[in-house]
């Protein structure tokens, strides 16, 4: 078994067991490895964030098939647990889907959700959404599960219904497009996005005959981990959590450099410290230790770094050298 069919069938057992799946989502390679050593089992590749955090565009679907799928492969080559992709509306009608998620497939992530959708598509937190006609959004999704079949069964196909606050939509169509996304489309799971109230939910996952994923939308605080678990829900979402917290940071600490200059800079290094998880260490998270491995292992000895007598600036002893003179 290849090591990506292996994250599928991983991701294929999370979703079949009795207890809820929290995902976190953003964008790049890095934050999913942080997710990753958090211990999160998955991780969400979202494209509101890859628009904004690579090309500085909202997510109006923008971005093309390719921009996606080679950023998808990047995220799923350097992790271990499996990634979940954002593909938009499929990047076109049913013909195209088919050979969009076979390059998905291709890329190594274990599952994609293709939203039901006009295209040019909206954010699905945003309004003046609209959604296609049914029979339409089925035939995109049986053709994702055909185009899947032919390379890796395991992979996952979700159907993501935008319909909740979409023009002309309510729960009962919303519900409806579900149900049918699952027993006419034959998705493997069903993402019912910006569920309204937890008596909403509790419907939903008794209705919807395959698992269900959401993310809150209602109003007031949103159900706990354990209320989720109660009202049938298999997978929660929190797509942006890795990427909208790293740009509060960049945010505060850059107004606030701009502002008091290094005092800033010497008070954030001191939250950072006494954070109780530690600091976030770049060299790890980016390999730094695996190029060191492999120095070792393949250069002549004549040929590799001196790590005692040079030193670096910032990162631990251990991978960045000696420490600097006094």
């Amino acid at each position: 078994m290849n090591e990506a069919t292996a994250k599928r069938r991983q991701f294929r057992e999370l979703l079949a067991r009795d207890e809820l799946l929290v995902m976190p989502g953003g964008f790049s390679p890095l934050l999913a490895r942080i997710a990753q050593d958090a211990g999160f089992e998955s991780y969400f590749i979202a494209g509101s964030q890859l628009c904004a955090f690579l090309y500085g565009y909202p997510d109006t679907g923008v971005m093309g098939m390719r921009d996606v799928v080679d950023h998808a492969r990047h995220v799923a080559a350097r992790t271990d647990i499996p990634i979940f992709l954002d593909f938009d509306t499929g990047f076109g009608n049913a013909v195209n889907v088919w050979y969009a998620v076979q390059e998905a497939v291709r890329a190594g992530v274990a599952g994609l959700q293709i939203e039901d959708q006009e295209a040019p598509k909206k954010s699905g937190t945003s309004a003046g959404r609209r959604c296609i006609p049914v029979d339409e959004a089925v035939g995109k999704y049986r053709a994702a599960v055909a185009a899947r079949d032919e390379i890796d069964r395991e992979f996952v196909v979700c159907a993501r219904c935008d319909a909740l606050g979409a023009a002309g939509e309510t729960f009962e169509s919303a519900l409806n497009r579900c149900v049918a996304y699952a027993e006419q489309g034959g998705v493997d799971l069903v993402w019912l996005n910006s569920v309204q109230s937890r008596e909403q939910l509790k419907i939903a996952c008794r209705e919807i005959p395959v698992p269900v994923l959401t993310i809150w939308g209602g109003q007031g605080p949103a159900p706990t981990l354990e209320e989720y678990r109660e009202l049938g829900l298999r997978v929660v979402l929190y797509p942006t959590i890795a990427a909208s917290s790293g740009m509060q940071a960049a945010w505060r600490v850059l107004h606030d450099f701009r502002r008091r200059g290094q005092a800033a800079l010497a008070d954030w290094a001191a939250q950072v410290h006494a954070c109780p998880d530690g600091p976030a260490d770049y060299k790890t998270l980016s390999g730094i230790p695996k190029v060191m491995e492999l120095e070792r292992r393949f250069l002549a000895e004549d040929s590799r770094p001196d790590y005692e007598s040079t030193w670096g600036h910032g990162g631990t002893l251990e991978q960045s050298g000696r420490q600097p003179p006094k």
